[in-house]
């Protein structure tokens, strides 16, 4: 469904509670809302509607029937009305598990027919389940904190701020549905390793031919930006012709109709480009859309019927008024002799706009007044102001300033635009009669013209968006991401994707987490890194799992199925929670759903409370996650945490190395194995903002006395744990060479490597 303006969102969306209580509006931006009645939902389901009600107040709400959400009636809708074969869609398979997608479809479905007067034609819909089952998952409040879509505090900082979202990042795309698809894909990643290698494939292909690179991105530019949404209007069809529909009203539906069939023709006619350039791919992706798309005979039998009825000349053009001589003239000439009066009308009252315009330059000495045309408006006058001697001429009216111009009519011009109008509508309308078996024949055959456009907003994603950024970046600085079903993941010298184009000088670090080493814990000093540490390695496995190239010297992942994070401290007030208790409501969300092949990244945790309490809490949640098989990187000031490592094996020191020099730390922001301690670096920050002499100094003795019986007993632990660790890291290398790529030569060399290093150890 279009919005007003063509340009912004076009989702519809049904909701219908679950048990979870779980909703994935925030990754839509919707423009209708369909809900069931407050009435007589369930607690839950009251508590969406309020969400709703509170986050979603200037979007459209609708209120269904209870009946319109019916799983049993959705499930044949979407079976009658999906492109693809429903065993494809997994229904027999799935059914139980996409109950709820079905109610919520049945009741959006029913709304468009209602409230459009349409009928939904068979077969015509691309019908998906996104849920958890293909894609990453990754809730909202992660969304925020890695700023996925916006950057942190934009609405503050205002569109003058250099650093940029993910998405604004990669947002190169030049038509709607590629850029979103692209939002999509960075809000729900792929999961599927054999989908993202396929389009790994397609950028290695892109990367190494130029030729083919520069040939998509030309050819994808002669495909209309709106490709994507003109199918729309091919899958429905109104449900009876009625006096009405010859009204002016429906003039602007038949106008809608009109050009869609020209972009249709447009688009089909940039296929023979297409398909020169895809000849001779190698991937698999690509050569797929050369089977599927370039060697179908439906689009050259589609695009010759078309051109029975069609003008060969005419073209999707964007200047308003020569779009709408184009809609005017679309079909060919004695096909309706209706149409063709309608025509001449339309031809006499533009010329005669013309002439009037050339008449008021010469009676009022207003060479340069210029006329121009707007869908709504029609045709009015725009005059600069500063060739206005005086006062205008009172036969000059609806004047308006616009800048430096000046934007008015006369009634000559009006009564003129009254009739041009009329004449165009009439077009419109006698064009649409023509077109109505055309318009059968191609809602017989949409489902191609659906594969057409998903294919069109996927290399619209590939070429234009990960490829182009890829090109304008040095050689090699991003490079393949690999994957394995259970293997480590091992990033070297990954870099934060959006600040490394703020900082010339960002310092790349590494991350290395397995099985046998499944959490890591970094500490260091505010301001050392940590934070931004741990949003880069989440970004970088985003990019990884949306099939794009990754910014590292080398990395190798396991497919994530969850992320979750928790980083920052605020209250939020809309819902009476502290810092604290938003905190823990952050940390319970994570740990009722975290699983074992989950990545979780906590910035600090418990500081909010009593240090006693905090450090308790700190500790137990590190204890749960380390029981199951998710990795976790979890970021803290407390240096007492680092005990984790003496009794837990698979528990990894980190720590952002900080030089101290004449009591001034000096920041290298470089990732270091181990920990390190940092004396008094709080007290260090403290001292520059400002504190009082005597402050500063009380504080340090007191913390002195504190730390020194910690320190000790820290660095007893370490050597009484020493032999188990050293275990720990052979059989962590021992893991990494089970999933290594290598032949078995090299793996047999890694392995007397390993031995020699154990016998100097014991000695």
């Amino acid at each position: 469904m279009e919005d007003a303006t063509g340009e912004g969102s076009s989702f519809v969306i049904s909701i219908i509670e679950n048990r979870a209580k779980e909703t994935l509006l925030h990754f839509y931006d919707p423009i209708v809302i369909i809900i069931p009645p407050n009435k007589l939902a369930s607690n839950s389901a009251a508590a969406v509607t309020e969400l709703i009600d509170r986050f979603y107040a200037s979007v459209k709400k609708v209120v269904s029937p209870r009946g319109c959400f019916d799983d049993t009636k959705g499930a044949i809708l979407v079976k009658n009305l999906a492109a693809k074969e429903p065993s494809a869609l997994g229904l027999d398979t799935y059914y139980k598990q996409y109950y709820l997608c079905l109610a919520a479809a049945a009741a959006t479905i029913k709304w468009m027919e209602a409230e459009k007067g349409v009928v939904v034609t068979n077969h015509s819909l691309s019908v998906t389940f996104n849920g958890s089952f293909d894609h990453m998952n990754i809730d909202a409040t992660s969304v925020q904190n890695l700023e996925i879509i916006e950057p942190f505090h934009s609405a503050l900082l205002g569109t003058s701020n250099k650093k940029r979202s993910l998405f604004h990042m990669l947002k190169t795309t030049k038509t709607i549905g590629g850029t979103r698809l692209l939002r999509a894909n960075l809000l729900q990643p792929l999961k599927d390793i054999e989908t993202i290698n396929a389009r790994l494939d397609c950028l290695d292909e892109l990367m190494s031919k130029e030729q083919l690179f520069f040939g998509l991105s030309q050819v994808l530019r002669k495909f209309p930006k709106e490709t994507d949404r003109v199918l729309c209007h091919f899958c429905f069809k109104p449900k009876k012709v009625t006096n009405e529909a010859l009204a002016v009203d429906h003039a602007k539906k038949s106008q809608v109709l009109v050009s869609s069939v020209i972009l249709l023709k447009t688009a089909l006619d940039a296929l023979p480009l297409l398909s020169k350039v895809l000849k001779d791919v190698k991937s698999l992706l690509l050569s797929n859309i050369y089977k599927s798309v370039c060697e179908n005979e439906k689009y050259d039998l589609i695009k010759t019927r078309i051109g029975e009825v069609i003008d060969e000349d005419v073209l999707h053009a964007r200047v308003p008024f020569v779009a709408c001589t184009q809609q005017c003239f679309a079909v060919k000439a004695g096909i309706d002799g209706l149409l063709d009066i309608s025509r001449r009308s339309f031809c006499d009252t533009s010329e005669a706009i013309h002439n009037l315009a050339n008449k008021y330059r010469e009676d009022f000495n207003l060479p340069n007044l210029k006329l121009s045309y707007k869908n709504r408006q029609g045709f009015h006058f725009v005059i600069p102001q500063k060739n206005i001697q005086g006062k205008l001429s009172n036969k000059f009216i609806q004047v308006v300033k616009h800048g430096n111009n000046i934007h008015c009519s006369t009634l000559e011009l009006a009564s003129l635009n009254a009739r041009n109008k009329s004449a165009a509508a009439e077009c419109y309308t006698r064009t649409e009669i023509c077109l109505e078996e055309l318009m059968d024949f191609i809602r017989e055959n949409v489902s191609v013209l659906t594969l057409l456009a998903e294919v069109l907003c996927l290399l619209d994603m590939i070429v234009n968006s990960f490829a182009h950024m890829i090109s304008t970046k040095p050689v090699d600085r991003y490079t393949r991401p690999e994957f394995t079903e259970n293997g480590p993941m091992a990033i070297d010298s990954g870099r934060h994707p959006i600040l490394e184009n703020i900082h010339n000088d960002f310092v790349a670090n590494n991350i290395f987490l397995s099985e046998a080493s499944n959490m890591a814990i970094v500490t260091g000093p505010n301001m050392s890194g940590k934070s931004t540490y741990l949003q880069q390695v989440c970004l970088i496995v985003i990019l990884a799992q949306v099939g794009c190239y990754v910014p590292a010297r080398f990395s190798t992942l396991r497919a994530v199925d969850r992320m979750f994070t928790r980083m920052g401290a605020v209250d939020n007030l809309e819902s009476n929670s502290s810092t604290f208790m938003t905190e823990m409501k952050e940390t319970a969300f994570i740990m009722q759903n975290v699983s074992q092949r989950s990545l979780i990244v906590m910035d600090e945790l418990g500081r909010a409370t009593s240090s006693s309490d905090g450090f308790a809490i700190a500790w137990s949640c590190c204890e749960h996650l380390l029981s199951l098989k998710a990795y976790a990187i979890f970021a803290t000031h407390m240096e007492n945490i680092s005990e984790l490592a003496t009794m837990y094996p698979n528990v990894k020191i980190l720590h952002f190395h900080v030089d101290l020099r004449n009591n001034h730390l000096d920041f290298k922001f470089q990732l270091k194995e181990g920990p390190r301690h940092v004396p008094h670096y709080g007290l260090l920050l403290a001292e520059v903002a400002g504190l009082p002499n005597s402050v500063i100094e009380t504080a340090r003795l007191i913390t002195s006395r504190i730390t020194e019986k910690e320190v000790t007993r820290m660095e007893i632990n370490c050597l009484q744990h020493h032999s188990v660790q050293k275990a720990y890291q052979v059989a962590q290398r021992l893991i990494c060479l089970k999933y290594s790529n290598q032949d078995e030569e090299m793996i047999r060399q890694a392995l007397l490597n390993l031995k020699e290093c154990c016998i100097e150890d014991k000695l």
